[in-house]
């Protein structure tokens, strides 16, 4: 039997952090409605202290949301809670996410603490987290570089104190996956009251393996992820939602499931790149524009044979329309006769013969021959077709 994968999205809160991305209330409020609508589980909806405009955005948020839970962010910081209370008072179900960096890097430097300090730090912003909702999530920041027996140890700790989602960031991006599985599996072994909360991957991709390392987490013990649309996110962005949801859906022998409708997925990437004016690259995986296009004339060749023979994935399970076949100088006869078919022209093998050496004189003239290049081909060909 299947077991769920929970999908926490925060585009609204650490995808905003990219420089550029700023959303105001009425963007975010209408981002939030379609975030609900994809399917995700929890939406974290801002930072509420840091601003009286995130306050507005995360309270307007709260009282519109009915299906997810709706999250806001503090440190671990009593004001910062008491005001991410305020915000998510009216909120069908709330959740408060805070906790403290926990690696000696942020203990030393950041904090100028030790240890112990930091671990009490930690109890108590759950304890008054737990004043305000009943669902309360500690990050241990940067966890990925913190030591694994004192991890465990403020895990145990917080959750004790009423955490019910322990968030194990891999901050900076450094995990390799086996390193973050690991630290995952690690804990899943050694808190003896993990039973009693949910562990989360909320992973940055500093060094591209944020998507690669939260698999690992869930395949080693997690049930959350954290991650944005289009992988925005702070420096080299999050772990991507659309990545995540579609590589469980494509492993079933994984045994898990989200409740993300995939349709949705190509969509709401469009929308949120156009309301957070941040393009999508486009050799992205799942919403990049050419994610469903081939022009090698090897793989055209494969892919109108059979689309399975280089497609994962059908385009519109993921709201992307159909597969494109773009033609280049590396383009070949099967693909031109395809592309001639699509716009009405019926060749046979003689004909796509003559036409392709044509084809090539203007393919390697231009980085792609368009539509009207081939009408131009087919009437010079032969006139009579000009009527077609």
């Amino acid at each position: 039997m299947s077991e769920k994968v929970y999908i926490f999205d925060t585009t609204l809160r650490d995808g905003e952090q990219v420089p550029g991305c700023k959303l105001n209330a009425t963007e975010k409020l209408e981002l939030a409605l379609k975030l609900e609508a994809l399917g995700v589980d929890i939406i974290e909806a801002g930072f509420p202290v840091s601003s009286p405009g995130d306050f507005d955005s995360v309270s307007q948020i709260a009282k519109v949301i009915k299906n997810a839970t709706v999250c806001g962010l503090s440190r671990a910081v009593q004001k910062d809670i008491e005001v991410a209370g305020q915000a998510l008072k009216f909120a069908k179900r709330s959740r408060i996410h805070t906790g403290i960096g926990t690696s000696d890097f942020h203990i030393k430097s950041k904090f100028n603490s030790n240890r112990e300090d930091i671990l009490g730090r930690a109890i108590q912003c759950v304890k008054w987290a737990r004043n305000y909702t009943d669902d309360v999530e500690f990050y241990a920041e940067d966890a990925g570089r913190t030591d694994n027996e004192y991890l465990a140890r403020v895990v145990e700790a917080v959750i004790k104190a009423g955490a019910t989602v322990v968030n194990i960031p891999d901050t900076t991006g450094y995990c390799l996956p086996y390193q973050y599985g690991e630290k995952i599996a690690y804990l899943v072994n050694h808190v003896p009251n993990i039973d009693k909360a949910i562990l989360s991957c909320h992973c940055h991709n500093d060094l591209g393996l944020a998507t690669a390392n939260s698999i690992a987490g869930v395949i080693s013990g997690a049930r959350q992820i954290e991650c944005t649309i289009n992988g925005l996110g702070e420096r080299a962005g999050n772990t991507a939602l659309e990545e995540v949801v579609m590589i469980l859906q494509s492993h079933k022998d994984l045994g898990f499931y989200t409740n993300v409708d995939a349709k949705q997925l190509n969509p709401l990437s469009r929308e949120v790149s156009d309301i957070m004016r941040m393009p999508v690259q486009p050799n992205k995986a799942i919403v990049g524009a050419n994610a469903f296009s081939h022009s090698s004339g090897i793989h055209q060749d494969g892919f109108l044979k059979d689309a399975q023979t280089y497609e994962i994935i059908n385009p519109e399970i993921v709201g992307a329309g159909e597969s494109k076949i773009v033609l280049t100088a590396r383009s070949g006869r099967s693909a031109l006769a395809h592309r001639f078919q699509k716009i009405g022209y019926q060749f046979n093998r003689n004909d796509i013969d003559f036409l392709y050496e044509k084809f090539l004189q203007v393919a390697d003239r231009k980085k792609e021959v368009e539509e009207s290049d081939l009408q131009m081909l087919a009437q010079a060909y032969s006139p009579a077709l000009a009527t077609n």
